[in-house]
Protein backbone atom coordinates (compact mmCIF):
# COMPACT_ATOMS: atom_id res chain seq x y z
CA UNK A 1 0.00 0.00 0.00
CA UNK A 2 0.91 3.93 -0.61
CA UNK A 3 1.36 5.41 2.72
CA UNK A 4 0.47 8.96 2.33
CA UNK A 5 2.24 11.36 4.04
CA UNK A 6 2.67 15.22 5.33
CA UNK A 7 6.02 16.95 6.17
CA UNK A 8 6.02 19.73 8.57
CA UNK A 9 9.04 21.58 8.38
CA UNK A 10 9.81 20.30 4.57
CA UNK A 11 12.23 22.70 3.54
CA UNK A 12 14.70 22.11 6.71
CA UNK A 13 17.39 19.49 6.75
CA UNK A 14 15.11 16.41 8.19
CA UNK A 15 12.21 17.69 5.92
CA UNK A 16 14.24 17.89 2.54
CA UNK A 17 15.94 14.45 3.55
CA UNK A 18 12.78 13.23 3.51
CA UNK A 19 11.69 14.32 0.62
CA UNK A 20 14.52 12.65 -0.81
CA UNK A 21 13.36 8.84 0.53
CA UNK A 22 9.85 9.67 -0.81
CA UNK A 23 11.58 10.48 -4.24
CA UNK A 24 13.43 6.83 -4.18
CA UNK A 25 10.21 5.54 -3.60
CA UNK A 26 7.43 7.31 -5.31
CA UNK A 27 5.31 3.78 -5.47
CA UNK A 28 5.60 3.22 -2.16
CA UNK A 29 4.85 6.75 -0.42
CA UNK A 30 2.63 9.80 -1.85
CA UNK A 31 2.90 13.59 -0.29
CA UNK A 32 -0.43 14.48 0.60
CA UNK A 33 0.72 17.86 2.89
CA UNK A 34 4.03 20.16 2.88
CA UNK A 35 4.62 23.07 5.98
CA UNK A 36 7.37 25.50 5.62
CA UNK A 37 8.31 28.51 7.40
CA UNK A 38 10.24 31.49 5.65
CA UNK A 39 11.82 29.48 2.73
CA UNK A 40 8.85 29.70 -0.16
CA UNK A 41 11.09 29.39 -3.12
CA UNK A 42 11.99 26.11 -1.83
CA UNK A 43 8.32 25.34 -1.04
CA UNK A 44 7.19 26.23 -4.23
CA UNK A 45 9.58 23.98 -5.89
CA UNK A 46 8.43 21.13 -3.53
CA UNK A 47 5.07 21.96 -4.01
CA UNK A 48 5.18 21.82 -7.89
CA UNK A 49 7.16 18.66 -7.36
CA UNK A 50 4.80 16.69 -5.03
CA UNK A 51 1.67 18.42 -6.06
CA UNK A 52 0.42 18.24 -2.59
CA UNK A 53 -3.53 18.42 -1.67
CA UNK A 54 -3.12 20.27 1.88
CA UNK A 55 -0.19 23.20 2.28
CA UNK A 56 0.95 25.57 5.33
CA UNK A 57 3.17 28.51 5.01
CA UNK A 58 4.29 31.17 7.30
CA UNK A 59 2.40 34.48 5.83
CA UNK A 60 -0.67 31.93 5.73
CA UNK A 61 -2.95 32.55 2.67
CA UNK A 62 -1.66 36.45 2.09
CA UNK A 63 0.80 34.56 0.09
CA UNK A 64 -0.83 33.29 -3.10
CA UNK A 65 1.77 33.34 -5.42
CA UNK A 66 2.87 29.84 -4.51
CA UNK A 67 1.97 27.98 -7.90
CA UNK A 68 2.76 24.19 -9.10
CA UNK A 69 -0.57 22.90 -8.30
CA UNK A 70 -4.38 23.11 -6.64
CA UNK A 71 -3.95 22.69 -2.56
CA UNK A 72 -5.69 23.78 0.08
CA UNK A 73 -4.34 26.28 2.81
CA UNK A 74 -4.61 24.65 6.62
CA UNK A 75 -2.88 25.09 9.74
CA UNK A 76 -0.37 22.65 10.77
CA UNK A 77 -2.80 21.17 13.68
CA UNK A 78 -5.81 20.76 10.33
CA UNK A 79 -2.68 18.67 8.40
CA UNK A 80 -1.47 16.82 10.74
CA UNK A 81 -5.18 15.14 12.36
CA UNK A 82 -6.43 15.11 8.02
CA UNK A 83 -8.43 12.13 7.84
CA UNK A 84 -6.59 11.55 4.24
CA UNK A 85 -3.21 11.43 6.16
CA UNK A 86 -1.69 8.53 7.51
CA UNK A 87 1.83 9.59 8.75
CA UNK A 88 2.67 12.80 9.34
CA UNK A 89 6.48 13.49 9.46
CA UNK A 90 6.75 16.26 12.41
CA UNK A 91 10.67 17.92 11.42
CA UNK A 92 9.84 21.47 12.83
CA UNK A 93 11.76 23.04 15.33
CA UNK A 94 11.60 24.85 18.41
CA UNK A 95 7.90 24.55 20.03
CA UNK A 96 5.86 25.09 16.63
CA UNK A 97 6.01 20.83 16.65
CA UNK A 98 3.90 20.93 19.82
CA UNK A 99 0.47 21.43 19.28
CA UNK A 100 0.78 19.72 15.78
CA UNK A 101 2.29 16.33 17.74
CA UNK A 102 -0.60 16.15 19.66
CA UNK A 103 -3.25 16.90 17.52
CA UNK A 104 -1.72 13.90 15.02
CA UNK A 105 -1.81 11.61 18.30
CA UNK A 106 -5.20 12.88 18.89
CA UNK A 107 -6.22 11.17 15.77
CA UNK A 108 -4.48 7.74 16.34
CA UNK A 109 -1.83 8.92 13.79
CA UNK A 110 1.58 7.20 13.09
CA UNK A 111 4.16 9.82 14.24
CA UNK A 112 7.31 10.12 12.62
CA UNK A 113 8.91 12.23 15.74
CA UNK A 114 12.28 14.50 14.70
CA UNK A 115 11.57 17.54 16.70
CA UNK A 116 13.02 16.98 20.31
CA UNK A 117 10.82 19.92 22.09
CA UNK A 118 7.60 17.95 21.43
CA UNK A 119 8.38 15.17 24.00
CA UNK A 120 11.27 17.49 26.40
CA UNK A 121 8.14 19.70 27.49
CA UNK A 122 5.24 17.60 27.01
CA UNK A 123 6.26 14.09 26.63
CA UNK A 124 3.63 12.88 29.38
CA UNK A 125 1.38 14.47 27.74
CA UNK A 126 2.17 13.49 24.05
CA UNK A 127 2.31 9.59 25.22
CA UNK A 128 -0.65 9.55 27.41
CA UNK A 129 -2.47 10.58 24.53
CA UNK A 130 -0.79 8.15 21.82
CA UNK A 131 -1.61 5.90 24.01
CA UNK A 132 -5.36 6.30 24.72
CA UNK A 133 -5.44 6.79 20.80
CA UNK A 134 -3.68 4.07 19.72
CA UNK A 135 -1.25 6.66 17.95
CA UNK A 136 2.24 5.18 17.07
CA UNK A 137 5.02 7.38 17.60
CA UNK A 138 8.48 6.80 15.57
CA UNK A 139 11.32 8.10 16.29
CA UNK A 140 13.72 9.91 13.56
CA UNK A 141 16.40 10.51 15.47
CA UNK A 142 19.47 8.07 14.32
CA UNK A 143 19.97 7.33 18.38
CA UNK A 144 16.32 6.96 19.53
CA UNK A 145 15.81 4.68 16.34
CA UNK A 146 18.81 2.69 16.73
CA UNK A 147 17.12 1.83 20.16
CA UNK A 148 14.09 1.15 18.78
CA UNK A 149 15.46 -1.51 16.11
CA UNK A 150 17.28 -3.24 18.75
CA UNK A 151 13.98 -3.19 21.04
CA UNK A 152 12.15 -4.61 18.29
CA UNK A 153 11.65 -8.74 18.46
CA UNK A 154 12.21 -8.62 22.62
CA UNK A 155 10.07 -10.29 24.64
CA UNK A 156 11.37 -8.61 27.68
CA UNK A 157 11.83 -4.94 28.92
CA UNK A 158 15.39 -3.67 28.49
CA UNK A 159 17.27 -2.36 31.47
CA UNK A 160 19.36 0.18 30.29
CA UNK A 161 19.73 2.37 27.10
CA UNK A 162 22.85 4.04 26.33
CA UNK A 163 22.63 6.43 23.75
CA UNK A 164 26.31 7.64 22.01
CA UNK A 165 27.10 11.49 21.22
CA UNK A 166 29.85 12.57 18.85
CA UNK A 167 31.21 14.68 21.02
CA UNK A 168 30.54 17.62 18.72
CA UNK A 169 33.29 19.49 17.39
CA UNK A 170 34.82 20.79 20.23
CA UNK A 171 34.87 17.60 22.54
CA UNK A 172 38.85 17.92 23.18
CA UNK A 173 38.48 21.43 23.64
CA UNK A 174 39.05 23.12 27.32
CA UNK A 175 37.36 25.66 28.53
CA UNK A 176 39.34 29.06 27.30
CA UNK A 177 39.16 27.27 23.87
CA UNK A 178 35.12 26.88 24.38
CA UNK A 179 35.17 30.30 25.36
CA UNK A 180 36.96 31.42 21.97
CA UNK A 181 34.54 29.16 19.76
CA UNK A 182 32.79 31.25 16.57
CA UNK A 183 29.45 31.02 15.05
CA UNK A 184 31.45 29.46 11.61
CA UNK A 185 33.10 26.67 14.02
CA UNK A 186 29.97 25.79 15.75
CA UNK A 187 28.09 25.22 12.50
CA UNK A 188 30.96 22.58 11.39
CA UNK A 189 29.66 19.16 12.57
CA UNK A 190 32.21 16.49 11.98
CA UNK A 191 29.89 13.81 10.93
CA UNK A 192 26.14 15.22 10.54
CA UNK A 193 24.37 17.18 8.09
CA UNK A 194 21.98 18.93 10.08
CA UNK A 195 19.89 22.41 10.22
CA UNK A 196 21.47 24.99 12.75
CA UNK A 197 20.12 24.76 15.69
CA UNK A 198 20.50 21.19 16.09
CA UNK A 199 23.71 21.59 14.86
CA UNK A 200 24.73 24.22 18.06
CA UNK A 201 23.50 21.94 20.21
CA UNK A 202 24.89 19.00 19.25
CA UNK A 203 28.31 21.38 19.86
CA UNK A 204 27.10 22.09 23.48
CA UNK A 205 25.66 18.42 24.12
CA UNK A 206 22.47 20.02 24.72
CA UNK A 207 21.24 17.74 22.13
CA UNK A 208 22.30 14.75 23.50
CA UNK A 209 20.54 15.91 27.04
CA UNK A 210 17.22 16.14 25.48
CA UNK A 211 17.92 12.86 23.81
CA UNK A 212 17.75 11.64 26.99
CA UNK A 213 14.37 13.01 28.01
CA UNK A 214 13.02 11.91 24.78
CA UNK A 215 14.22 8.64 25.69
CA UNK A 216 12.66 8.84 28.96
CA UNK A 217 9.11 9.04 27.53
CA UNK A 218 9.57 7.12 24.83
CA UNK A 219 11.28 4.15 25.98
CA UNK A 220 9.26 4.25 29.80
CA UNK A 221 12.75 4.02 31.27
CA UNK A 222 14.20 5.74 34.72
CA UNK A 223 16.75 8.55 34.09
CA UNK A 224 19.04 6.36 36.23
CA UNK A 225 18.94 3.36 33.76
CA UNK A 226 20.24 5.84 30.57
CA UNK A 227 23.64 6.48 30.04
CA UNK A 228 25.28 8.90 27.50
CA UNK A 229 28.46 8.05 26.13
CA UNK A 230 30.82 9.88 23.60
CA UNK A 231 31.22 7.97 20.35
CA UNK A 232 33.53 9.99 18.08
CA UNK A 233 33.25 7.82 14.88
CA UNK A 234 28.98 8.08 14.77
CA UNK A 235 29.52 4.50 13.74
CA UNK A 236 26.95 2.83 16.65
CA UNK A 237 24.39 4.79 17.29
CA UNK A 238 22.52 3.72 20.42
CA UNK A 239 22.88 0.43 22.65
CA UNK A 240 20.26 -2.00 24.53
CA UNK A 241 21.43 -3.80 27.49
CA UNK A 242 18.95 -6.76 28.94
CA UNK A 243 19.21 -8.70 32.11
CA UNK A 244 21.47 -11.18 31.40
CA UNK A 245 24.26 -8.37 30.56
CA UNK A 246 23.26 -8.81 26.83
CA UNK A 247 23.80 -5.62 24.70
CA UNK A 248 22.63 -4.75 21.34
CA UNK A 249 23.66 -2.15 19.19
CA UNK A 250 22.36 -0.88 15.76
CA UNK A 251 25.55 0.37 13.46
CA UNK A 252 25.76 2.05 10.52
CA UNK A 253 27.13 4.85 8.44
CA UNK A 254 26.02 8.42 9.55
CA UNK A 255 23.15 9.61 7.08
CA UNK A 256 19.68 10.96 8.49
CA UNK A 257 18.53 9.37 5.77
CA UNK A 258 18.10 5.48 6.79
CA UNK A 259 16.46 6.57 10.21
CA UNK A 260 13.75 8.38 8.03
CA UNK A 261 13.29 5.66 5.98
CA UNK A 262 12.78 3.22 8.81
CA UNK A 263 10.42 5.23 10.83
CA UNK A 264 8.38 5.56 7.19
CA UNK A 265 8.59 2.11 5.50
CA UNK A 266 8.36 0.05 9.42
CA UNK A 267 7.94 -2.54 9.46
CA UNK A 268 9.47 -3.16 6.49
CA UNK A 269 12.76 -2.71 5.72
CA UNK A 270 13.43 -1.18 2.21
CA UNK A 271 16.48 -1.43 -0.24
CA UNK A 272 17.78 2.31 -1.53
CA UNK A 273 21.02 1.84 -3.72
CA UNK A 274 21.25 5.53 -2.65
CA UNK A 275 22.04 5.41 0.56
CA UNK A 276 25.82 4.67 1.76
CA UNK A 277 26.60 1.63 3.16
CA UNK A 278 29.46 1.11 6.37
CA UNK A 279 32.80 0.02 4.68
CA UNK A 280 34.54 -1.79 7.55
CA UNK A 281 37.82 -1.36 5.15
CA UNK A 282 38.13 2.04 6.82
CA UNK A 283 36.64 1.85 10.16
CA UNK A 284 39.95 1.18 12.29
CA UNK A 285 38.62 1.86 15.53
CA UNK A 286 35.37 2.47 17.13
CA UNK A 287 35.79 4.16 21.17
CA UNK A 288 34.14 5.06 23.87
CA UNK A 289 34.62 7.70 26.23
CA UNK A 290 32.60 9.29 29.56
CA UNK A 291 31.46 12.91 28.49
CA UNK A 292 32.48 15.52 30.38
CA UNK A 293 29.72 17.41 32.41
CA UNK A 294 31.66 19.96 33.63
CA UNK A 295 33.21 21.32 30.14
CA UNK A 296 29.55 21.18 28.71
CA UNK A 297 27.23 21.39 31.41
CA UNK A 298 24.43 21.76 29.24
CA UNK A 299 23.78 18.15 29.48
CA UNK A 300 23.92 18.16 32.86
CA UNK A 301 21.59 21.07 33.09
CA UNK A 302 19.28 18.81 30.83
CA UNK A 303 19.45 15.76 32.46
CA UNK A 304 18.92 17.15 35.89
CA UNK A 305 15.98 19.28 34.34
CA UNK A 306 14.36 15.77 33.03
CA UNK A 307 14.37 14.31 36.29
CA UNK A 308 12.58 17.18 38.15
CA UNK A 309 10.36 17.00 35.42
CA UNK A 310 7.06 19.60 36.15
CA UNK A 311 7.94 22.84 33.80
CA UNK A 312 11.48 22.94 34.07
CA UNK A 313 12.28 20.94 30.37
CA UNK A 314 9.97 23.51 28.86
CA UNK A 315 12.18 26.44 30.41
CA UNK A 316 15.52 24.48 29.24
CA UNK A 317 14.08 24.09 25.75
CA UNK A 318 13.25 27.63 25.67
CA UNK A 319 16.24 29.21 27.07
CA UNK A 320 18.50 27.07 24.67
CA UNK A 321 16.06 28.05 21.75
CA UNK A 322 16.41 31.59 22.59
CA UNK A 323 20.12 31.81 23.86
CA UNK A 324 21.08 30.14 20.44
CA UNK A 325 19.47 32.63 18.60
CA UNK A 326 21.67 35.25 20.57
CA UNK A 327 25.19 33.39 19.74
CA UNK A 328 23.90 32.93 16.21
CA UNK A 329 23.46 36.57 16.38
CA UNK A 330 27.20 37.52 17.59
CA UNK A 331 25.51 38.60 21.02
CA UNK A 332 26.65 36.48 23.27
CA UNK A 333 29.74 33.82 23.54
CA UNK A 334 29.50 30.13 22.74
CA UNK A 335 29.93 29.37 26.63
CA UNK A 336 26.90 31.85 27.42
CA UNK A 337 24.85 29.86 26.09
CA UNK A 338 25.35 27.06 29.14
CA UNK A 339 25.16 30.18 31.39
CA UNK A 340 21.99 31.43 30.33
CA UNK A 341 20.43 28.09 30.64
CA UNK A 342 21.89 27.70 34.12
CA UNK A 343 20.47 30.97 35.35
CA UNK A 344 16.76 30.78 33.93
CA UNK A 345 16.42 27.35 35.68
CA UNK A 346 17.50 28.76 38.91
CA UNK A 347 15.22 31.07 38.86
CA UNK A 348 12.12 29.17 37.63
CA UNK A 349 9.18 28.60 39.77
CA UNK A 350 8.02 25.07 38.56
CA UNK A 351 4.95 23.66 38.06
CA UNK A 352 4.52 19.61 38.66
CA UNK A 353 2.64 17.49 36.53
CA UNK A 354 1.53 21.19 34.32
CA UNK A 355 -1.05 21.40 31.94
CA UNK A 356 -0.91 22.21 28.06
CA UNK A 357 -1.40 26.13 29.05
CA UNK A 358 1.32 26.29 32.06
CA UNK A 359 4.15 24.55 29.44
CA UNK A 360 3.34 27.29 27.30
CA UNK A 361 3.36 30.20 30.07
CA UNK A 362 6.46 28.56 31.30
CA UNK A 363 8.22 28.67 27.67
CA UNK A 364 6.97 32.41 27.26
CA UNK A 365 8.68 33.49 30.72
CA UNK A 366 12.13 31.23 30.01
CA UNK A 367 12.53 33.27 26.67
CA UNK A 368 11.37 36.65 27.80
CA UNK A 369 14.13 35.80 31.38
CA UNK A 370 16.83 35.24 29.10
CA UNK A 371 16.50 38.22 26.89
CA UNK A 372 16.73 39.99 30.05
CA UNK A 373 19.74 38.02 31.30
CA UNK A 374 21.56 38.60 28.10
CA UNK A 375 20.86 42.15 28.34
CA UNK A 376 22.86 42.29 31.73
CA UNK A 377 19.52 43.36 33.98
CA UNK A 378 20.99 43.29 37.52
CA UNK A 379 17.46 42.51 38.53
CA UNK A 380 17.42 39.24 36.51
CA UNK A 381 20.83 38.06 38.75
Amino acid sequence: MTKKLAVLGSTGSIGQQTLEVVRAFPHRFHIVGLAAGRNIDLLAKQISEFKPSFVCYQGGKAQTHLAGGKYEFLSLEDIARHPQVDTVVIATSGKSGLNPTLAAVKAGKNVALANKESLVTAGEIITNEANQNSAQILPIDSEHSAIWQCLNGESQDATRLILTASGGPFYRYSPAQLARVTVKQALKHPSWQMGRKVTIDSATLMNKGLEVIEAHWLFNMPYDNIKVLIHPQSIVHSMVEFADGSIKAQLSYPDMRLPIQYALSYPERLNNPQLPRLDWSHVNNLTFDQPDLDTFPCLRLAIEAGMKGGTYPAVLCAADEVAIELFLAQRIKFTDIAHLIQQALAQHQAIDSPALEEIMAADAWAREKVMQLAAGDSQCY
